[in-house]
């Protein structure tokens, strides 16, 4: 299911709209879940998943909390949501807040991961939240793989310049429109090409600068690798394990190696 999500300028076409182009080349690794994605299929599953959402009940413009453990998890609700026309609003796993900006939020879905399926529904049950997916089997929520197996449908159409993309604890509501222009300037500042291999050491808590260089990674067609917490000599092994070309370092520099 190719991204056809909405007329252009959205989030989905500028990240995965030459991703079937690319078929299985390695686009999303992340060495703490274990998990490797080539583009084809984050793009299938993106778009499947926002599908699924759908049929599930899901409206345009509708908050969905995302609660997860792991940046291929997150890199995969946000868009999924964001596909499906919902407005993404991923949480420190380490919240206390959890329910409370639910909440506040009015969020009616949340997305997991296993390990954080027990917090995430007492955090739903405490909030409007009326139903929690998860990645993976957990109990009292559905499995994201169960969406992709739901018929495909009409993805929903919007214009891109209003409709609300990303909201986060910090920054605030973003549009689409506001999603691209900030993964176009930091391509100013950071040139990435399809031969790059970039490496993030982001924490999941930066939300908003983690979504805009993994999405420009994908749109210019880099493999991205996520590791955080690396000691020096483990970031200077994955540094040559992955002919990593680009870092992103926990002080937020960006720089070639």
């Amino acid at each position: 299911m190719r991204p056809t999500s909405s007329i252009k300028g959205t989030v989905t076409e500028a990240v995965f709209g030459c991703a079937h182009e690319r078929g299985d080349r390695p686009a999303l690794i992340d060495l703490g879940a274990g998990v490797v994605y080539g583009y084809r299929r984050l793009a299938e599953e993106v778009t499947r998943g926002a599908s699924g959402l759908v049929r599930r009940g899901a409206r345009r413009s509708q908050v969905a909390g995302i609660h997860v453990d792991n940046a291929a998890a997150q890199t995969l609700a946000v868009h999924t949501v964001i596909a499906a026309g919902g407005v993404a609003a991923p949480l420190a796993s380490g919240s206390g807040e959890t329910a409370g900006l639910l909440a506040r939020w009015d969020a009616r879905l949340l997305i997991t991961t296993p390990d954080l399926a027990e917090a995430s529904l007492q955090a739903a049950e405490a909030s409007r939240v009326r139903q929690v997916i998860a990645f993976g089997r957990a109990r009292d929520t559905v499995d994201f793989a169960d969406l992709l197996l739901l018929d495909p449908g009409p993805l929903p159409l919007f214009d891109p310049s209003v409709q609300p993309a990303l909201l986060t604890e910090d920054e605030g509501l973003l549009t689409h429109r506001d999603l691209i222009v900030r993964m176009r300037e930091l391509g100013r500042l950071t040139v990435l090409e399809k031969s790059d291999v970039l490496l993030v050491t982001w924490p999941l808590a930066c939300t908003l600068a983690m979504t805009t260089l993994v999405g420009l990674a994908l749109m210019r067609g880099a493999l991205v690798v996520v590791a955080p917490g690396l000691s020096p000599a483990e970031l200077s092994a994955t540094i040559h394990d992955f002919g990593v070309t680009v870092v992103a370092l926990l002080d937020g520099a960006i720089q070639r190696v």
